[in-house]
């Protein structure tokens, strides 16, 4: 039986260091993804807005991927903690020799340590994930959520690639019956910048002269340069359609008011700030589902 416990002993041992390790190797991998961000910053030249971009996107990615992983490793930390609870509980009474009953053992100790530690994290943990409620992004989302409830909408998602401005047009449209595709909307758009360059270039800020402007133009057809209201504007020109996109903070903006009327349903898409790290992003819309009652007024 001692030899039992004492074995028992050496691999709670390990366990313990490797939770520690764990929870050490998060702080060093947080540390090195800040590191690695600073780095990719410093890399966005500016005036080019492309770089930036795929910047963002990236540090996006880092952020989210190192998020989930950690994520899954201390929901792994709980579930063992759980099984050290019910172990500690059958346990509670055992001495090392067989005697002495009540006595609490090293082994015992040990336990009740490991569980105080977990029972520290799974608090940080509720703690974090109170937080988050209050965060930026929860709050811009139910914003928008009650903003569309009102109009008895809610989101439809789109992937956060660089085409999502593109893509929830696509959505939107695509319902009305007018078959477009991203790469479809990325060439109306370029070609009719191009050739009203005198309607754009004064509100780029980024660029300067005409050959950086059909740069620009080439990167709108040609790559995965996010969207912007320029494009829109593009857009809903050669469209012939107006478009309203609604936003946490302020009126909902609207593009192309020439083609608003009875006959002419504005092409409606979200906008968010905060979504998606340092990205901003844009959604479609879609009718609420029949039974939702959830409260976005939050």
């Amino acid at each position: 039986m001692a030899e039992q416990n004492s074995t028992n002993e050496i691999k709670e041992e390990k366990t313990e260091e490797g939770e520690e390790a764990v929870l050490a190797r998060h702080r060093k991998e947080k540390k090195d993804i800040q590191a690695k961000i600073q780095a990719l910053k410093k890399t966005a030249t500016k005036g080019d807005k492309k770089k930036k971009k795929d910047v963002a996107e990236e540090i996006a990615k880092l952020e989210s991927e190192i998020e989930a992983k950690h994520a899954a490793e201390l929901k792994k930390i709980q579930e063992s903690s759980s099984e050290t609870q019910k172990v500690s509980d059958q346990l509670e009474d055992i001495s090392l020799d067989g005697k002495g009953e009540g006595k609490v053992t090293k082994a015992q100790r040990r336990r009740d340590k490991k569980l105080d530690q977990a029972r520290e994290r799974l608090q940080l943990i509720e703690e974090q994930d109170k937080a988050n409620l209050l965060g930026i992004k929860h709050l811009e989302t139910q914003k928008i959520k009650s903003l569309l409830a009102k109009r008895n909408l809610t989101f439809f998602e789109v992937p956060s690639d660089g085409n999502c401005m593109y893509a929830a047009i696509v959505h939107q449209i695509n319902r009305g019956g007018v078959a477009q595709s991203v790469q479809q909307l990325r060439n109306l758009a370029a070609d009719y910048m191009r050739s009203n360059m005198d309607d754009f270039l004064p509100f780029m800020d980024e660029v300067e002269n005409e050959e950086q402007y059909m740069k620009y133009c080439e990167d709108v057809q040609r790559t995965s340069a996010w969207g912007s209201q320029l494009e829109l504007r593009a857009l809903s020109q050669v469209l012939r359609r107006p478009f309203e996109v609604v936003q946490a903070e302020g009126r909902p903006v609207v593009i192309g008011e020439e083609f608003m009327d009875s006959s002419c349903t504005p092409v409606l898409l979200t906008y968010h700030r905060h979504m998606y790290g340092l990205g901003e992003h844009y959604n479609s819309v879609q009718p609420r589902p029949a039974g939702d009652d959830e409260d976005n007024s939050q």
